[in-house]
């Protein structure tokens, strides 16, 4: 198929212009104003929309294999598509966990056969897997993930020789969730003796403190600095951990970069009182004084990408008492809208959006291809009415989960188109999935 997108005002590269783009099959051929349709591609007036590149979410749990009743590969990577979301890079603490390059590959097998979005599957550390980490070919796929706090799954790493032995013989990208688990218990411990095991939602950052964030993700910058390492830290949560990282050069310059949440940029404590478990991740949302640090560090390039940590668990899990519910939230379908009204309140330019959740991401993880609007990369593209508002309901939730922290708020701009590699997989609504996404690939020759 070919398609001819007239009009559209393109957010790409630090500037907006309106051009029209030709799409043949898979990829982006030609950028320039009134493209003369010679080719008899099926024309898209996009006049009043703006054209992004899609974007490309770093770090969801979707869930598959062995998690099923919370999402699969299918309706979560759905969600995305229909959120702007083209490509994900998703976690291993499945069930099994994505710890050997078998089971890791079972994941792209799977994805292959029902991802709408294109796809690539991060490498899971455990305190002995080490000679699995290091078969793999990182070409291929997007990372390492190591978990330096406990969260959902089984998957801790916390052997300070397994560490060492990780960061200095892994040459390719690690990324960390970060939280001293020590720490965390022993802060439990203690809420537990005081309060009695039936406590609110709002002790969780309280038990899950900056403390515990700071002290992991300072031991993992040392490590990385130490061993020159390539290190990505996920879900920074708190004002005090900004000092681990710069802006004091271009992003490809960079060894350790960091990544902001967007319930991380939009939630603080005080919705614990409204929202309880429905907000509890790990790490924690804190206070708003460091929500605002977070948005203030994504705005002066110390924070270089935006993901969702897409975690979905379903509604009756997350009704259990605090210490019951699990941690995590469903987010990709509504990423970019978040974003775009943060955009309306005049906090963001639509520029540094697309930088922060596109271009960066493209450029952290060297994605063969993709996160620009370019001739000759692939097609991943999102067409947004930056005036259309969309109130979040149960009957517009993509999610297996069938729940959404942004229930019934409404947001003021919308998705009207998705394509992934040139195929209009999500059109105001309806689907069209004849063709599956594709397994992200990596230029670090």
């Amino acid at each position: 198929m070919k398609y001819l997108i007239k009009n559209a005002t393109i957010v790409n590269e630090n500037e907006i212009s309106i051009n029209d783009v030709l799409i043949d099959e898979e990829f982006i051929i030609q950028i320039e104003p009134n493209i003369e349709n010679t080719v008899n591609a099926k024309e898209i007036d996009a006049k009043g929309l703006h054209l992004l590149p899609g974007a490309i979410d770093d770090q969801v749990h979707f869930r598959e294999p062995g998690l099923t009743h919370k999402g699969e590969i299918y309706t979560e990577a759905k969600a995305g598509v229909a959120g702007g979301v083209t490509s994900y890079m998703e976690m291993p603490n499945t069930s099994p966990p994505a710890v050997t390059v078998e089971e890791l590959e079972k994941k792209y097998t799977r994805a292959s056969e029902c991802s709408l979005g294109n796809y690539s599957f991060l490498m899971g550390t455990t305190n002995n897997n080490l000679d699995e980490i290091l078969k793999v070919d990182y070409s291929k796929v997007a990372g390492v993930k190591v978990f330096m706090g406990s969260s959902t799954g089984d998957m801790l790493v916390d052997n300070h020789q397994t560490l060492e032995n990780l960061f200095s013989q892994v040459k390719t990208l690690i990324m960390a969730h970060c939280e001293d688990d020590p720490m965390i218990k022993e802060n439990q411990k203690r809420i537990i003796e005081e309060y009695g095991e039936d406590i609110p939602a709002y002790f969780h950052p309280i038990i899950r403190n900056e403390e515990a964030c700071y002290k992991s993700s300072s031991f993992a910058v040392a490590l990385a600095k130490k061993h020159n390492t390539r290190l990505h830290v996920f879900h920074i949560s708190t004002a005090k951990e900004l000092s681990l990282f710069t802006n004091k050069i271009p992003l490809k310059e960079k060894r350790i970069t960091a990544e902001a949440c967007i319930h991380h940029l939009w939630f603080s404590d005080d919705d614990y009182k409204s929202k309880g478990n429905f907000i509890k991740w790990n790490p924690s949302v804190k206070t708003a004084y460091d929500r605002d640090k977070i948005f203030e560090a994504v705005l002066n390039d110390t924070i270089d990408v935006i993901a969702t940590d897409h975690a979905p668990h379903t509604i009756e899990e997350k009704k259990q008492s605090y210490l019951k519910a699990p941690s995590g939230g469903p987010l990709i379908q509504h990423s970019i809208v978040a974003m775009l009204d943060f955009y309306h309140q005049k906090k963001i330019s639509l520029e540094k959006i697309v930088q922060k959740m596109s271009h960066n991401v493209a450029d952290l993880f060297q994605i063969e291809k993709r996160g620009y609007i370019k001739e000759g990369y692939y097609a991943d593209l999102v067409l947004v009415n930056l005036n259309k508002p969309q109130t979040v309901t149960k009957e517009n939730i993509l999610y297996k989960c069938g729940w959404s922290p942004f229930e019934g708020h409404t947001f003021k701009s919308s998705i009207e188109k998705t394509f992934v590699n040139g195929h209009l997989v999500y059109d105001n609504g309806k689907f069209d999935e004849s063709k599956f996404g594709k397994r992200l690939l990596f230029d670090r020759k």
